[in-house]
């Protein structure tokens, strides 16, 4: 086939399939393992030094190949009483005394430590976790040290940001952060506790504890006194107990709904400061007068770029029914050009599911679509044979009462239904019991301010999705949690306030 003057006939590289497209046919790009540097074994950080605990050793698996990673030294319920008791020495004595500027500059090393390692930083990370290379690269590590610069800048300006005339720190925080984004996470949550001049115990999760020990590294390099961040790696046993140490002062929890609920019955009636971010379902709500490639490439992004691993993961797409299928079918097109694979390789857009146990649970609810009636169509691409990988999938014909469009799935699953009327889609968006964030697709502003405001949802994004910053607070309603994240509403969550000056 030729053009008119004679030549070969344009094609489009983007559409597999269609007359003129082609298969473009990528040269493995791999980053190299070595970048990590990662250690057979690694140990707990308690009291500003690196200890065995009393647990037994966790083996550690690199999802994309379901082979041993590391070893990694885990806490007994004695060491929760002994990072405790060192954060309360270091909270008594020079931490919460120190002036703002002060803690500002070791906040500042931190963040400066964590951009001079940052690509070591990323390859650990896409190791322990599974997600791509270039999500670890260009926004995991990246924001993680954006919210300690963020919170360094905060540190000596507590008392001119609205919180009262005098807001003192809490004491000592234990906080739980998931398998997600164990760097981000975990600066998400210490970052703010020690600007505000509390102390901190952190349990990271079981299945990803690297880069919060290389992350402990930094803070040692950084000469962050003893004692003001202690990380306990280990089971879920160790986070309950953690969270229910009578030496804590504030508990701050990333996980499941279900563990958060048990959380809150087992700190009632304590006086001990809680913060909950659960689990999530969000709307991406795409209307008729949508940008359709641009809202295309924003579903993508928000669902599978990140394999669905994001509590806000846009898992319910909500069409306006007149466009409904010239969005779908171009969404299919597109997810047909993603690659999945391996996580290292740059080009890769859908790295591994983190582990076995969730990937059983994806394929499980996956199973109950097409159990349920929806109409499920899976990407055609190849799936490597070893490793935790799940081809990206969309559900039409889709129903509310589904649990497809009702649970949380944590993988790369999308669940599309259909509405006529902005009540409509406000009516659907927020018949779940989660309430973390939503997007919305309209060259209307006021339809943005309008659907932003009737959304249960405490994040709403217009015209984008998944976009993060340590500026803006980030939580949610009903079984999302409650509390919030970043910004200064974030910030007032680690300190003392005045009512009358609080959010």
């Amino acid at each position: 086939m030729t053009d008119l003057d004679g030549g070969p006939a344009p094609v489009d590289p983007h559409v597999p399939g269609k007359r003129g497209a082609v298969d473009w046919d990528y040269a493995p790009a791999p980053e190299s393992a070595a970048i990590g540097r990662v250690k057979q074994r690694y140990q707990m950080f308690v009291g500003g030094r690196f200890v065995d605990g009393g647990g037994d050793d966790l083996e550690t698996l690199n999802p994309a190949t379901a082979e041993p990673l590391s070893v990694v030294s885990t806490a007994s319920g004695g060491d929760i009483d002994t990072a405790v008791g060192h954060a309360r020495k270091a909270f008594d004595g020079s931490w919460s005394r120190l002036s703002g500027a002060e803690r500002g500059k070791y906040l500042f090393r931190i963040a400066r430590g964590i951009a001079e390692r940052a690509r070591e930083l990323a390859v650990v990370e896409t190791l322990d976790n599974g997600k791509p290379i270039k999500e670890s690269r260009d926004v995991d590590v990246p924001t993680a040290a954006a919210h300690f610069f963020y919170h360094a800048g905060w540190a000596d300006k507590l008392r001119h940001a609205g919180y009262g005339p005098d807001p003192k720190p809490l004491g000592v925080v234990g906080q739980v952060i998931p398998w997600n984004f164990p760097l981000l996470m975990a600066a998400w949550k210490i970052a703010p506790a020690l600007a505000a001049g509390n102390t901190v115990v952190i349990k990271p999760a079981e299945t990803t504890p690297l880069s919060i020990l290389v992350l402990a590294e930094i803070l040692a390099d950084a000469d962050l006194p003893p004692g003001v961040v202690n990380i306990l790696p280990g089971a879920g046993d160790i986070g309950a107990a953690l969270v229910n140490h009578r030496g804590i002062d504030k508990v701050a929890f990333t996980g499941s709904t279900d563990v958060g609920k048990q959380i809150q019955r087992s700190l009632a009636g304590t006086g001990r400061r809680l913060t909950l971010e659960l689990g999530g379902k969000a709307a991406n709500i795409v209307f008729d007068d949508a940008p359709i490639d641009q809202a295309v490439e924003g579903i993508v992004n928000g669902i599978f770029f990140n394999q669905g691993h994001v509590c806000c993961a846009g898992s319910r797409l909500l069409v306006q029914e007149s466009v409904a299928d010239e969005v779908i079918d171009k969404l299919q097109q597109r997810i047909s050009t993603l690659r999945l694979g391996d996580p290292m390789d740059k080009n890769t857009d859908i790295g591994a599911v983190n582990s076995a146990e969730q990937l059983a649970r994806v394929t499980a609810l996956a199973a109950t679509g097409e159990e349920e009636g929806a109409v499920r169509w899976t990407s055609p691409c190849p799936v490597p044979d070893r490793g935790y990988f799940f081809a990206p999938t969309v559900f039409t014909n889709v129903s509310q009462s589904m649990r497809i469009a009702r649970e949380e799935i944590f993988g790369p699953v999308l669940s599309v239904l259909t509405f006529r009327t902005p009540d409509e889609a406000v009516a659907k968006a927020n018949n779940i019991p989660y309430g973390l964030s939503a997007g919305v697709w309209t060259e209307k502003g006021s339809r943005i301010l309008g659907m932003a405001s009737a959304l249960r949802a405490g994040v709403v994004w217009a015209n984008t999705f998944n976009r993060f910053d340590p500026t803006a607070a980030f939580g949610g309603y009903k079984e999302s949690g409650f509390g919030r994240e970043g910004g200064r509403s974030g910030l007032a969550a680690y300190l003392d306030t005045d009512d009358e000056g609080a959010f």
